[in-house]
């Protein structure tokens, strides 16, 4: 019966165990160690190695909270996050409660961005070492719940940046233009694509200066803040997505962030 209960304790230990081995948090990167008999189903997927290891960076989706996901035989933990909440009042009724024309604008301009946001470009492998696109404050993380008027929308997957208007943006890292455009909800709009699934787009320029297939090095400059689109204020609405997940771009901003990445594992 000793033996039994020892037995039980070991197994149940054992699974915790198991379970602990991977643990994130929404919108953040992870980093998993793949197995040998998951190596070769990988494809385009973000994927740096060694001599010894290869290592495939997740992006925990932001609707995962206080769950687990099952990935290349491996179980990660999502933890739970109180993100807080966004209150914003636009006086302009026209752009909270869309008449049938610009409705069908929106949709068309996001079904534009859903296209773009699946490219995967293997011509180049991005080191995330991001820096940080704009000068300015942080007047609105991610993750926060949004709401506009007093009614809920959808959460903010992005990090807002408030800076004066004209203020000049720059790419955060090496990529390539694959659209511009003025677009109802964004305004001036652009999204760089970094290769492997990683993507960023930057809403309400007051200028573009980069066109599509643009190839820009970190720190060229890509565009000026504004309050195109819909907007409170001047700032750059700034979108990062690693296989067309929305993901935290205010964990890539810091340093060795690849090198802590891969520690954790």
């Amino acid at each position: 019966m000793i033996k039994n209960k020892l037995l039980l304790c070991f197994l149940y230990t054992f699974t915790l165990l198991i379970n602990a081995e991977y643990s994130a948090i929404p919108g953040e990167l992870i980093a998993i160690k793949l197995k040998k008999s998951t190596e070769n189903i990988i494809s385009n997927e973000l994927v740096v190695e060694d001599d010894l290891n290869k290592v495939i960076i997740i992006p925990i989706p932001y609707n995962n909270t206080n769950l687990s996901l099952d990935l290349y035989d491996i179980q990660i933990n999502i933890q739970k996050k109180d993100f807080g909440e966004s209150r914003i009042t636009i006086d302009n009724l026209s752009q909270v409660d869309l008449n049938n024309e610009d409705a069908a604008r929106a949709y068309k301009e996001s079904r534009l961005i859903k296209d773009a946001v699946k490219t995967y470009s293997n011509n180049f492998k991005p080191l995330l070492d991001f820096i940080s696109p704009v000068e300015g404050i942080i007047s609105s993380r991610y993750g926060k719940k949004r709401f506009i008027n007093n009614s809920p929308r959808s959460p903010h997957l992005a990090l807002d940046i408030a800076a004066p208007e004209g203020s000049p943006i720059i790419a955060p890292a090496y990529g390539k233009v694959i659209l511009t455009g003025n677009f109802f909800y964004g305004g001036n709009y652009i999204i760089l694509d970094h290769g492997y699934g990683l993507l960023s787009s930057y809403s309400h320029l007051s200028e573009i200066l980069v066109n599509k297939g643009d190839i820009v090095k970190q720190s060229d400059l890509i565009g000026k803040v504004g309050s195109t689109g819909r907007v409170t204020g001047p700032h750059l609405h700034w979108t990062v997505y690693l296989n067309e997940i929305r993901i935290n771009p205010e964990s890539l901003l810091k340093d060795n962030y690849l090198s802590t990445l891969l520690e954790s594992i």
